[in-house]
C-alpha cells in the first residue's frame, strides 16, 4: 500500500524545509513528522490532509472558487499553452529550485515539471484556499503552500527562477527569494490574447482591446537584464472548451455570455514570455 498524499507531502517538506522561513517572525522552519510546520518561536502551521500547508497569518478574500480552478485545470490540460512552455523550459537548464507565484491550482507548474529534462524542486503559492486544495490533490510531489507573499514564507535566496503567470507581481519579495544568479519569468498578455472572447464579451467597447505596455515597462524597471520573447498561436477549440476558458477569466464573470462561448471555433494565445536577471 502506497503513501498518502499527506505522508508523501511529508516527505517532500522535509526534504526542502531550507526553503521555508516563518511567515510571523522569519526565523527558519521545521517539518515534523506528523507534518506540523513549526519555528524556533514556536509558530506553528498544519499541514491539511490533502498534502497542503496554509501559512496565512491574515484574512483574505479571494474572488476566484472552485469551478474556477477546475475549468482553468481543463484548458490547462488542453495543451493550449504548449508554445509558451516551450520557451520556458529553454530558460530552466541548471534551475533547481523554482517557484510559481499566484498558481492557482497548479496546472502550470506540473506541465512544466512533467516536461522538463531536468527535476526541480518546486513550490506553488496562491492566496486562494481553493485552488492550493487542488494543487496538492492533484499534484503530489510538490511544496503547495497557502500563503502571501507580502508575508511570506521563504527563505531569502531560495529560488533558481520565480515563475509568474498572468498574475500579480511583488518584485520586492522576488528580489529577497532570488538567488544570485536567479531568474524571473513573467508571462503578460500581448494585444491578441483571447481576442475572440473579449470581442464576445465587450464589442464596442475600450476593453475589447489591451496593451501591457504598463506591465512590461515596470517589469524592465525592476531587472538590469530583460528579453521578451512573443508567443502567438491560434488554435481549434472544442465546443466544451469556450465557456470553460470564459468560466475561467475575469471575462467570464458575465455569465449569461458563457454559454455564447460555446460558439467560438479557435482562440488566440498571444503573450509575452519576460526574462529578468
Amino acid at each position: 500500500m502506497g503513501l498518502s498524499k499527506k505522508e508523501r507531502a511529508i516527505t517532500y517538506f522535509k526534504e526542502n524545509e531550507a526553503l521555508l522561513q516563518c511567515p510571523v517572525c522569519h526565523e527558519a522552519m521545521h517539518v515534523e513528522e506528523n507534518g506540523t510546520v513549526c519555528c524556533d518561536g514556536r509558530h506553528m502551521f498544519d499541514m491539511a490532509k490533502q498534502g497542503y500547508v496554509n501559512m496565512m497569518t491574515h484574512a483574505v478574500t479571494s474572488m476566484y472558487d472552485k469551478s474556477l480552478f477546475e475549468a482553468r485545470k481543463q484548458v490547462i490540460d488542453s495543451n493550449l499553452y504548449e508554445a509558451v512552455y516551450a520557451v520556458i523550459l529553454n530558460e530552466l537548464h541548471d534551475v533547481k529550485t523554482i517557484l510559481d507565484t499566484g498558481c492557482g491550482e497548479g496546472s502550470h507548474l506540473d506541465q512544466l515539471q512533467r516536461r522538463a529534462t531536468e527535476q526541480f524542486v518546486a513550490s506553488g503559492i496562491d492566496i486562494a484556499k481553493e485552488g492550493i486544495v487542488q494543487a496538492a490533490k492533484n499534484y503530489p510531489d510538490m511544496m503547495w503552500i497557502v500563503g502571501d507573499l507580502a508575508k511570506s514564507p521563504y527563505a531569502s535566496q531560495s529560488f533558481d527562477c520565480i515563475l509568474n503567470f498572468l498574475s500579480p507581481a511583488n518584485y520586492t519579495e522576488f528580489r529577497r527569494l532570488l538567488t544570485d544568479t536567479g531568474k524571473v519569468i513573467k508571462i503578460v498578455p500581448q494585444e491578441g490574447y483571447l481576442h475572440q472572447l473579449r470581442e464576445l464579451f465587450f464589442a464596442d467597447s475600450s476593453k475589447e482591446s489591451y496593451s501591457n505596455e504598463k506591465t512590461v515597462t515596470r517589469f524592465r524597471e525592476n531587472f538590469e537584464n530583460v528579453t521578451v520573447h512573443r508567443v502567438t498561436k491560434t488554435m481549434p477549440i472544442t465546443k466544451e472548451l469556450g465557456p470553460l476558458l470564459a468560466h475561467m477569466t475575469p471575462m467570464g464573470w458575465h455569465q449569461e455570455k458563457e454559454i455564447e462561448a460555446g460558439k467560438l471555433t479557435e482562440i488566440t494565445i498571444d503573450v509575452d514570455v519576460l526574462i529578468g536577471y
